[in-house]
């Protein structure tokens, strides 16, 4: 089971990535403020959701390979060709590992994108959510989401999923993790607990 909420979408010029921040070891939160949006590159991401070991294993083996890609093709990669990497070290060790990853991120050929890998899937979507809160938001992302949305009305949308995910899923809980990138690089923002919006029934 993914115990967390995981959340990546698009907007004109890039993406904005956003997760809670709970771990859990059976019934025990073990860890209460982790960052599991993952650096893969200088403008590529990946939020992480399953095993925490075995999606920080991935994370760290795609930044690696990406960082030697970058110094052979002498240029940044792009956000597919981690989304690719991530895809079949999952698809290679399928029966090993249990973790699903968003990748997403900016590059110049594409611009803003998230995709969304799962055992041999590699598919772009404009939005994409993850892990065991994504059940109880799926109905409000559907309903919110709007195409070609600004920064700022993404970084709400995310902000907002998290924090309707977290007051229902007793998996997801704890602070909610933002990145914003864009052309410029990457803004990453903290946002705790008491300051995330609340809902009518809190």
């Amino acid at each position: 089971k993914s115990i967390t909420t995981i959340i990546a979408v698009e907007f004109n010029g890039g993406v904005v990535l956003g997760s809670d921040s709970r771990v859990s070891a059976g019934e025990t939160v073990v860890n209460r403020v982790m960052n599991k949006l993952s650096l893969l590159h200088d403008k590529i991401y990946c939020a992480l959701s399953g095993s925490a070991a075995d999606a920080q294993t991935i994370a760290e083996m795609v930044n690696y390979q990406l960082d030697v890609h970058s110094i052979e093709i002498g240029e940044d990669p792009q956000v597919r060709s981690a989304a690719t990497l991530v895809k079949n070290i999952s698809y290679k060790y399928k029966e090993e590992l249990s973790a699903h990853l968003i990748v997403a991120g900016w590059d110049r050929r594409g611009g803003g994108q998230v995709f969304v890998t799962l055992n041999g899937l590699l598919s772009r979507q404009p939005f994409a959510v993850g892990g065991s809160g994504s059940s109880y938001v799926y109905g409000f992302v559907d309903a919110e989401y709007q195409k070609g949305m600004s920064k700022e009305d993404c970084q709400q949308f995310v902000v907002n999923t998290i924090s309707l995910a977290m007051s229902r899923d007793g998996s997801s809980g704890g602070v909610a993790y933002l990145v914003t990138i864009d052309e410029k690089g990457a803004e990453e923002k903290c946002i705790l607990g008491n300051e995330l919006p609340t809902f009518y029934d809190q």
